[in-house]
C-alpha cells in the first residue's frame, strides 16, 4: 500500500479535530479574545512580551516538538508495528495531549502567566506546589540527559555510503552555525530594528547555507582530540550542557525568540519534504503493521501496555509541553483565542511529526539495515527517511548528502530548541523554590539544572553498548507521561473549582486517569526490578531507580491531596465564573 493512503486520512482527521472539538474547547474554556492577556498587562521585554499568532506558533511548536515525535514514534514502530503507534498518535493528539497543552496554556494565562505549578498551589496546597515543582525538575534533569545524549551521538557517527556519506563532525559544524544565526537574528532586530519578516527573509536561507557548508568544515573531536568515539561522545555532552548554562540565561530576544523563530520554519520544511515526497514519490509500506503484544528489545518494558503510551510522549501527549505552555508561551500570548493555534493546533501539528517519523520506518522492511538500531540511531533512521521523501526531487548524490544532512540538522534543531527552554526552565523552577530571584539564583538555578545530568551522562562508560539515551528513555517517557497526568489532575481541580460543570470530568478527568496509569503502571515496572536480583531484596547503588521512587512517592502524594480537595469543595465555586467568550 502507499503511505499517502495511511498519512492523507490521517491529515484529514487532524484538521477536522480543530475545526471542532479545538473549537468546542475554545467555548468551553471560554476564551475573549479581547481580554488582555499578561503578555501585554506585564510586558517588561524580557520573559514578557507579546508576539501575535503567526509569530509565536513556530517559536512555541520547534519548542514542543524537539527530538520526542521522532525518537519514540521510531523506537515504538520497530518494536511493536506501525499500526498501534499511529493509532496512540491520533487519539492521544487529538482528545489527551491536545487538550493538555491548550487547558495548561489557558490556565496560566487565567493565572497571570505563572508556572502550572502556581495553578495547583492557589487551587490545591502548597505542599502539592513544592511537590510538583520537585517531580517537575526531576522530570527535566531525566529529559535534558537524554536529548543532551542523542544530540552527542549524532555529532560522532562515522560517514556511510547508505547515509550520504554524511559525517557526526559535519552535522555539528552546521549545528553550530545554526546557533549563531538567531543571535545575529536578535541582535539585529533588537538594536538595528530589523523587522521580523525582512529578518526571515534574509536568516531562514542562511540555515539551508549552514547545511551545505557543515560537510567542507567538519568539527570531528575525535580527530581534532584524538579520542576514542566514546570519549568524544562525552566531550560533546559536556559542551552541549555548557551550551545550556549560557542559553538558560539570555535573555529570550537573544536567543529564545528567533531560534524558536528559525526552528518553526525547519519543522515546516521537514513536514513539507515529507509531504512532497508522500504525495508524489510512491513510496509503499513494507513494514509490519503488527508485531505482538509483547516484544523483547531491550527496552526494560516488553508488553504493548504500558510500553507504547511512554515511548511515544511528544506526537501523542507529552507532560513537558505544560512547562511550554505555563513558562514561556503564555508569557508572550497576545490574545487569549490565539490558544486555541498555539495549544490545540501545535500539538497537532506535532502529531504529524510523528507520523512521517513513523513514515521513515514503514517504508522499509522489516530487518533492513537502515532500521537497525545497533548502527543508527534514531536520528539517522529520520534522515534516511526525509532523504528518501526528497529523491522525488533529485536522485543526484550530492543531493542526497544535503538531504539527509537537512533530516540531521532537523532533528539536531529541534533538540536544541528543548534543550535551552529546559534549562531556563529548571532555572525558574529552582528560583521559584529558593526564592532567590536575583543574578545568583539564576546562575546557581541554571548550573543545578544544566550540571545535575552531566552527572548521570558522565558515570556511564564509555565504551558500554548501549548509549544513555536509550537507558533513559523509556525513565524519561514515564516521568514525562506522569508529568502530563498531574498537570491534567491539577487542571481539573481548577476546572471543577471554578465552573463545577459535568463536562470537566469528560474534557479532562478521563485523559488524566488514562495518563495517570500508564504513567505509574510503566515506572513501577521499570523501578521494581532493581530492587530485586536472584528473587531477593536489594538495595541499588544506581541512583535512576530511586529517582524513578521519588517520582512515584510524589505523585501519590499528589493524587491524594487532589481527591482531598475535590472531595472539600462546597457548594458555591471557590473562583468566581470567568465571563462568556466574545462573539
Amino acid at each position: 500500500m502507499n503511505l499517502l493512503w495511511i498519512v492523507l486520512p490521517c491529515a484529514v482527521i487532524l484538521t477536522i479535530a480543530y475545526f471542532t472539538y479545538g473549537r468546542l474547547l475554545t467555548h468551553l474554556f471560554q476564551l475573549d479574545p479581547n481580554k488582555q492577556t499578561p503578555a501585554e498587562e506585564l510586558n517588561d521585554g524580557l520573559d514578557f512580551e507579546p508576539l501575535p499568532a503567526h509569530s509565536l506558533l513556530p517559536q512555541h511548536f520547534s519548542a514542543i516538538a524537539a527530538a520526542g515525535p521522532i525518537v519514540g514514534p521510531i523506537v515504538a514502530g520497530l518494536t511493536f508495528g506501525w499500526l498501534p503507534a499511529l493509532i496512540w498518535i491520533l487519539i492521544g493528539s487529538i482528545f489527551i495531549g491536545g487538550v493538555h497543552d491548550m487547558a495548561a496554556l489557558v490556565a496560566s494565562i487565567r493565572h497571570r502567566a505563572t508556572s502550572i505549578a502556581m495553578v495547583v498551589r492557589e487551587h490545591m496546597s502548597p505542599l502539592s506546589y513544592t511537590l510538583f515543582l520537585t517531580f517537575i525538575w526531576i522530570a527535566l534533569v531525566y529529559i535534558i540527559v537524554a536529548f543532551t545524549d542523542v544530540t552527542a551521538g549524532c555529532f560522532i557517527q562515522a560517514p556511510k555510503a547508505e547515509a550520504g556519506n554524511v559525517s557526526g563532525g559535519a552535522i555539528a559544524s552546521s549545528s553550530i552555525l545554526y546557533l549563531i544565526l538567531p543571535i545575529i537574528m536578535g541582535l539585529w532586530m533588537k538594536y538595528g530594528k530589523l523587522s521580523l519578516g525582512m529578518a526571515t527573509v534574509i536568516f531562514v536561507p542562511l540555515v539551508a547555507v549552514a547545511i551545505y557548508v557543515g560537510k567542507y568544515m567538519p568539527v570531528d573531536l575525535q580527530q581534532i582530540l584524538n579520542l576514542s568515539p566514546g570519549n568524544s561522545r562525552k566531550v560533546w555532552d559536556v559542551l552541549l550542557l555548557l551550551y545550556c548554562l549560557v542559553a538558560g540565561m539570555v535573555p529570550v530576544w537573544m536567543l529564545l525568540q528567533p531560534r524558536g523563530h528559525l526552528g518553526g520554519y525547519f519543522l515546516y520544511a521537514a513536514l513539507g519534504a515529507g509531504a512532497i515526497g508522500l504525495a508524489f514519490g510512491g513510496v509503499t509500506i513494507q513494514y509490519p503493521q503488527f508485531l505482538g503484544w509483547e516484544v523483547k528489545n531491550g527496552s526494560g518494558i516488553n508488553t504493548l501496555f504500558p510500553a507504547l503510551f511512554i515511548m511515544i510522549a511528544c506526537g501523542a501527549c507529552s507532560g513537558f509541553h505544560s512547562l511550554i505552555a505555563s513558562g514561556t508561551t503564555s508569557k508572550q500570548l497576545k490574545r487569549e483565542t490565539d490558544a486555541r493555534s498555539i495549544g490545540y493546533g501545535a500539538m497537532l501539528m506535532e502529531a504529524m511529526v510523528a507520523i512521517v517519523s513513523l513514515c521513515c520506518v514503514m517504508m522499509f522492511a522489516q530487518g533492513s539495515p537502515q532500521l537497525d538500531l545497533t548502527k543508527h540511531g534514531p536520528d539517522m533512521i529520520y534522515a534516511q527517511g526525509i532523504g528518501k521523501f526528497m529523491e522525488v526531487i533529485s536522485t543526484n548524490e550530492a543531493f542526497r548528502a544535503f538531504a539527509i544532512s537537512f533530516g540531521l540538522m532537523a532533528f539536531t534543531t529541534f533538540v536544541y530548541d528543548t534543550l535551552d527552554v529546559c534549562t531556563r526552565l529548571g532555572r525558574y523552577i529552582l528560583q521559584e523554590l529558593s526564592g532567590q530571584h536575583n543574578f545568583a539564583g539564576m546562575f546557581v538555578g541554571t548550573a543545578l539544572t544544566a550540571g545535575t545530568p552531566l552527572f548521570f551522562l558522565l558515570r556511564h562508560p564509555s565504551d558500554a553498548a548501549v548509549p544513555v539515551w536509550r537507558m533513559f528513555w523509556n525513565l524519561f517517557g514515564a516521568s514525562n507521561q506522569l508529568l502530563a497526568a498531574l498537570t491534567l489532575l491539577g487542571v481539573t481541580v481548577w476546572l471543577w473549582q471554578t465552573r463545577r460543570a459535568w463536562w470537566v470530568w469528560v474534557v479532562t478527568g478521563i485523559p488524566t486517569v488514562w495518563m495517570y496509569t500508564m504513567s505509574t503502571w510503566a515506572l513501577t515496572a521499570l523501578t521494581w526490578p532493581s530492587f530485586f536480583k536472584d528473587g531477593k531484596f536489594t538495595v541499588p547503588a544506581d541512583p535512576v531507580p530511586w529517582a524513578g521512587v521519588v517520582l512515584m512517592v510524589l505523585a501519590i502524594i499528589m493524587l491524594g491531596e487532589a481527591i482531598r480537595v475535590i472531595a472539600t469543595i462546597g457548594s458555591p465555586p471557590s473562583q468566581p465564573k470567568l465571563q462568556p467568550a466574545a462573539a
